[in-house]
């Protein structure tokens, strides 16, 4: 199984013709066909956020790619557990908060690779890979969690 951190999420939406948001496009669409994905409502949320603040994108059309994504994928919200275990990641594997949260929430739903363009790369933090979709030696990893 697999789950989109916010920056893949914008790339496959930002259709700016860019070499990155077609591979986060094509990446999104094997997701959705494979049905091996699961979206974490942080992610969501964050894309939200980026789109309408960071992106300037009207806040209707960027609920309208909320909406696709919670057609698209199941979508699971962080839970108190997940809190407790990102409190303890943010101080055993020093990662940010957010980044944290995101990992925890992954972690408990079943999550085998973590995609994402800036959460280190390569890293393995008790049974979630994080896996950018743009090295290419990432390629085998993120396919065998989607059983291609």
């Amino acid at each position: 199984m697999i789950s989109f951190d916010t920056n893949i999420l914008i790339h496959a939406a930002d259709r700016n013709g860019s070499v990155r948001h077609e591979q986060a496009a094509e990446l999104v669409e094997r997701a959705m066909l494979s049905r091996r994905c699961v979206q974490t409502l942080q992610s969501l949320c964050e894309f939200y956020n980026v789109l309408t603040r960071k992106l300037s994108v009207a806040p209707a059309q960027a609920s309208t790619f909320v909406e696709a994504w919670k057609a698209a994928f199941p979508v699971e919200a962080a839970s108190m557990v997940d809190l407790d275990h990102a409190m303890r990641a943010t101080r055993d594997y020093r990662l940010s908060f957010w980044d944290a949260l995101l990992w925890a929430t992954a972690r408990r739903i079943g999550i085998n690779v973590l995609v994402s363009e800036d959460f280190q790369d390569g890293r393995s933090i008790e049974g979630v890979r994080i896996a950018n979709p743009f090295a290419p030696d990432n390629a085998a990893v993120i396919n065998a969690a989607l059983r291609l």
